[in-house]
């Protein structure tokens, strides 16, 4: 039932919503005394086709908030920020009530913070079984390893349980059609283990591929294996381990990230990133990916001779995920030199960074054959279908101006207040 229906249909007192801190007015005698006849408030509603008086008066010259605010971007944000205020802003309910009823409230403060506790021990226990259970898995990741890089042969038993899993699907089996025309077009011997398996897991998929660039390819073709390993420091978090063969662009064998929860949960009972730390290349001269060198020409406007700069500057790279961005200190929070554009953008990219930490942690570490394939793709797919089936679409009628004004304004408003929420 929707809230205007909620309004509309009630003819009961007795149903009314609890009063909160948010919708209780100080002095509520005024509705209690109310007269007798006086009825409950209605929702006055327009029958389809009339119009109100303040269209009307709109008509004349007049000018309602709604469109003021969408011919000013500006103001619609300053209103915006000052409703974000008051948002969880008390009422002055709570401090009306008797002592007695206040400390009773603070009463069930207490007990919500014993129920916190207990929600920390339930996280770091389902801490401790991930990494009794990162133990099961452990030979199983061995394994894949070994047949990816070539120094072992999977079973006849492994080969029948995986032709066995994908019996169903029609795209697998024509995957295996076109495996068995390349196998009797080229010598078996020439190839060894699975090549770019990696690389083509994690082109498939789509937040990380969107960060590799061409010459990342060439890097990351040396990738092996990707690992996962839990922090023994006590501290609940997780590293993420990347292994490469010797390749041209750095001398590291390893290149590892590790994310690190805070120590208490978050009010939702689930842990809260805290931060991560990356790792620091080792790049051979002149084979950094994640800076690049641009060339200007100047010319003296005296001399008439000109000149090449060279400049090195960042770009975009997949190995900037080695190279995270850190959460605001408080100090900087508190700073009135703060810029709330800058903060939005960091916020995005932790947030990002996080996802994508945890996409490694729970799908391409542990599912990376059926990235390499492309199955786990059609699931992911699946989730969106059904994510989008909780929404329905609205007509909007295009011939009147005012809903096409309205559409506007709904635009603004999105621009100027994005929803990003950092775990």
């Amino acid at each position: 039932m929707s809230q205007s229906q909620d309004i509309q249909g009630r003819t009961d007192p007795s149903l009314d919503v609890a009063p909160t801190p948010q919708n209780t007015p100080l002095d509520t005698g005024v509705l209690q005394n109310r007269p007798a006849n006086l009825g409950q408030p209605t929702v006055e509603t327009l029958a389809e086709g009339e119009e109100s008086d303040d269209d009307d008066a709109e008509d004349v010259g007049g000018a309602n908030p709604a469109s003021l605010l969408a011919q000013n971007p500006a103001l619609l944000a300053l209103a915006q920020s000052k409703l974000g205020d008051l948002i969880g802003a008390s009422s002055g309910y709570i401090e009306s009530l008797p002592p007695a009823v206040r400390r009773r409230i603070d009463g069930l403060k207490g007990v919500q913070v014993e129920h916190a506790k207990i929600e920390s021990e339930f996280q770091m226990a389902i801490l401790e079984l991930e990494k009794k259970f990162l133990g099961k898995f452990a030979p199983l990741y061995e394994r894949r390893e070994a047949i990816v890089s070539g120094k072992a042969e999977p079973t006849e038993t492994e080969v029948e349980a995986g032709k066995a899993s994908d019996s169903d699907d029609e795209d697998d089996e024509e995957e295996e059609a076109k495996v068995e025309e390349i196998k009797d077009e080229k010598d078996a011997g020439d190839v060894k283990g699975i090549p770019e398996f990696w690389l083509t897991a994690l082109k498939n998929h789509v937040p990380i591929s969107e960060t590799i660039t061409d010459s990342d390819e060439a890097a990351l073709k040396s990738l092996t294996d990707i690992k996962l390993s839990y922090l023994e420091s006590g501290q609940p978090g997780f590293k993420l381990h990347f292994i490469f063969a010797a390749n041209d662009f750095f001398e590291d064998t390893e290149l590892t990230k590790t994310y690190y929860y805070q120590e208490q949960v978050g009010y939702g009972g689930d842990f809260v990133y805290d931060k991560a730390i990356g790792h620091e290349i080792k790049w051979k001269e002149e084979k950094d990916l994640t800076k690049k060198v641009e060339i200007k020409k100047q010319r003296n406007k005296s001399t008439g001779r000109t000149r090449v700069i060279k400049k090195v500057v960042p770009t975009d790279s997949f190995f900037n995920f080695f190279k995270p961005p850190q959460p605001p200190t408080p100090e900087t929070l508190e700073s009135s030199d703060v810029d709330e554009d800058e903060l939005e953008e960091l916020d995005a990219r932790l947030e990002t960074d996080y996802q994508i930490g945890e996409d490694f942690k729970e799908k391409i570490i542990p599912r990376a054959v059926d990235y390499f394939t492309g199955k786990a793709l059609r699931y992911e797919g699946d989730f969106e279908d059904d994510m989008d089936e909780d929404y329905e679409d609205e007509d909007f009628d295009d011939d009147d101006d005012d809903d096409e004004d309205d559409q506007g304004a709904g635009g603004d408003a999105a621009a100027a207040n994005p929803d990003c929420k950092q775990q």
